[in-house]
């Protein structure tokens, strides 16, 4: 199945897609990089030279980059904080529906009066979530609550949000907006690396953002080895 998949940084450098060709494109909105293999491609989003920050990936590329290949379904793996104490660490969501009010949302509508109405495909997740089973539980029908970064949220923010959805992060929003506007079909998938900011007594930095991110690596390998035969 041609399927293109959208992941982080952790994921990309991964021993697991060390043998697939890395090529670039070129869209208006700038160069991309992916790698690909058969039918499936890969994106970092946030680059392969200095990792971007949420606030900086030219999202606008990424998805018009995809677009440009041909492809129709997308898959994403997103890093999320859990504003939920019954979604501990390490657990695999895929969420529904999306809150982004702290920016305005990343557009292909700059000179049209037009706007597209949101939403989340998921048209492959059912399929995927069966398939998984049971070496993998995957929570679905969650919430995701987009905030800007590159900090995470204060103590404060995370109460205000905390009612708001079942998971926070930085990028989702953006990508299932433009898969919406570009016709893309966004499929969510997401990995909780930490309680939210002040959640359950935490505390978090970024340094142990990324020792967390690095103790769920050999799962997410196996996410990912498990959906290529899926989707092969």
């Amino acid at each position: 199945m041609k399927v293109a998949f959208i992941s982080g940084t952790s994921i990309v450098n991964s021993t697991l897609f060390a043998e697939w060709e890395a090529r670039k494109i070129e869209t208006k909105f700038g160069s991309v990089t992916y790698k690909t293999r058969g039918d499936h491609v890969l994106i970092n989003r946030h680059g392969y030279a200095v990792p971007l920050p949420p606030h900086s990936i030219n999202y606008r590329a990424n998805l018009a980059a995809l677009a440009g290949l041909g492809f129709e379904n997308v898959v994403s793996l997103n890093s999320v904080g859990s504003l939920k104490k019954d979604l501990p660490p390490g657990t695999f969501v895929s969420c529904s529906d999306y809150v982004g009010l702290q920016q305005g949302p990343a557009t292909f509508f700059d000179t049209e009066l037009k706007g597209g109405a949101p939403g989340i495909a998921n048209n492959l997740i059912p399929m995927l979530v069966a398939e998984l089973a049971p070496e993998f539980m995957i929570q679905t029908g969650k919430i995701y609550v987009q905030m800007r970064g590159p900090r995470f949220e204060t103590k404060a923010e995370i109460f205000i949000v905390k009612d708001w959805g079942d998971v926070i992060g930085m990028t989702a929003a953006h990508e299932a907006d433009l898969c919406t506007e570009t016709g893309l079909r966004y499929n969510s998938l997401a990995l909780v690396d930490n309680y939210a900011n002040g959640l359950e007594g935490t505390e978090i930095d970024f340094g142990r953002f990324k020792d967390l991110v690095k103790s769920n690596q050999a799962r997410v390998n196996r996410l990912f080895a498990r959906m290529l035969e899926i989707l092969a």
